[in-house]
């Protein structure tokens, strides 16, 4: 069992910049992920000059080391948010997720990259029968109002899409997608190169020093492998630890790193695998402890879920890897006989209410905090941050929403026990 992530492991090479960093850049990206490669290649295409500034391998964090979905949908429940912030405005944040699951196929159409992108649709399961009342009662609200194509499952339609007793029905929503993350990054780097910008990894940002020359500001970027000067500056970090903490306190203050883990079967063989998940679809649970799972096109089975509340690493990751293959078998447990060839952890970049922010502070432009629902909204926003930079600011769906600190956060999670103790809790009780 691999330690690491299938994605990045079952990836081809990635060759970045080999020269060394320039004296000065029209745009400095932190992060060399969905978002700070989408931005890249839309910055890059529209002529600017652009540096990507990774601090480990290509998309060596969140955008390499998740569940391989592209889901539409809100990372909140849809009618709960129109009761908070009114249906318009939850209208127009869902619909940002149509249209960012539609952005990674059009990079993907532009851009010919062979990342086995295919649009099965999403079936969220109700674990238990007022897990699936709940749903029930959103759903026409759902349909009605945002998606007209959603469609209420029973327990007996479940059973046709996969071989599992454990749920009792579930809302299928028809435009999610899936693809190989790791093949995806390294063809969207690939192209962001084509059009000019320079991807340098295992560059980690040390500093931001705001600098101001005849009225306009600008910045001097610090780095492990020297320094130059940005007119802007794109934030695109998720939750990394690495950098330094005096120049990302602000964000980080406002972004909870929780740790999802993952793991990866051997292949199954494609008899076994068109019985286990005939419709290849993405699925996850709707516990608050979820699961989340789908085939691979060699026919594994990738699963994952929060697991355990604790920061990734290998021995977290390893101790991980055991609660889900434990909870892989009571879902399948035809797949008991079956062996386990990766195993591996990631921070998802969590904010308080699990909607995404992104903008400009000080001159320093951002976009984080998915919450789990990244792998498409990244991609969107790397391409709306390059318009905003552009000087289009309405383009940004989150441009009015307030952005709070978490109270008691100031660095590491110390509360994320706490959390795992309460959730499962709620998870035993409803």
């Amino acid at each position: 069992m691999k330690l690491e992530s299938y994605w990045t492991d079952s990836a081809p090479a990635f060759a970045g910049a080999d020269t060394p960093l320039p004296k000065r850049a029209d745009v400095a990206i932190v992060g060399g992920g969905f978002t700070g490669l989408s931005a890249a290649l839309a910055c890059a295409k529209r002529g600017a000059s652009v540096v990507v500034l990774e601090a480990g391998a290509l998309a060596g964090e969140a955008s390499g080391r998740n569940g391989g979905h592209v889901n539409n949908g809100l990372a909140v429940d849809y009618a709960a948010l129109a009761d908070k912030v009114g249906r318009d405005q939850a209208r127009a944040w869902y619909h940002a997720y149509d249209a960012a699951v539609d952005s990674v196929a059009r990079v993907v159409e532009e851009e010919g990259i062979a990342c086995d992108f295919a649009r099965n649709g999403k079936l969220k399961l109700a674990a238990r029968p007022a897990h699936f009342e709940a749903l029930a009662r959103g759903f026409e609200q759902l349909k009605n109002e945002v998606d007209p194509d959603v469609e209420l499952v029973d327990a007996a339609a479940v059973r046709d899409e996969l071989a599992s007793e454990r749920y009792c029905g579930g809302i299928l929503i028809k435009k999610s997608a899936q693809m190989h993350m790791g093949r995806f990054a390294v063809g969207l780097a690939e192209a962001a190169q084509r059009h000019g910008a320079r991807i340098h990894t295992n560059t980690t940002v040390t500093r931001l020093e705001r600098r101001r020359s005849e009225g306009v500001y600008a910045h001097r970027v610090h780095t492990s492998a020297g320094s130059f000067d940005a007119a802007q500056v794109l934030v695109a970090s998720g939750a990394t630890r690495h950098g330094g903490f005096g120049s990302f306190g602000w964000l980080r203050r406002r972004i909870v790193p929780v740790g999802s883990f993952i793991v990866v079967t051997a292949p199954l063989g494609a008899e076994r695998a068109a019985a286990l998940l005939p419709r290849r679809r993405t699925y996850t649970t709707t516990e608050n402890i979820h699961n989340y799972f789908r085939l691979t096109p060699d026919n594994r089975l990738v699963f994952g879920g929060r697991a355990r509340f604790a920061i990734s690493s290998p021995q977290s990751d390893l101790k991980s890897g055991h609660i889900l293959q434990a909870a892989l078998v009571r879902t399948f447990p035809q797949l008991a006989d079956v062996g386990i060839d990766y195993c591996w952890g990631g921070l998802v970049d969590m904010s308080r209410d699990r909607l995404p922010r992104a903008g400009e502070r000080d001159g320093l432009f951002y976009s984080l905090g998915y919450s789990g629902h990244g792998t498409q909204m990244s991609v969107h926003m790397g391409g709306i941050m390059a318009e905003v930079m552009a000087g289009n600011a309405a383009a940004n769906p989150w441009r009015d929403l307030p952005w709070p600190a978490i109270p008691g956060h100031f660095g590491p999670p110390w509360f994320l026990p706490a959390v795992g103790l309460y959730y499962r809790l709620k998870d035993t009780l409803v």
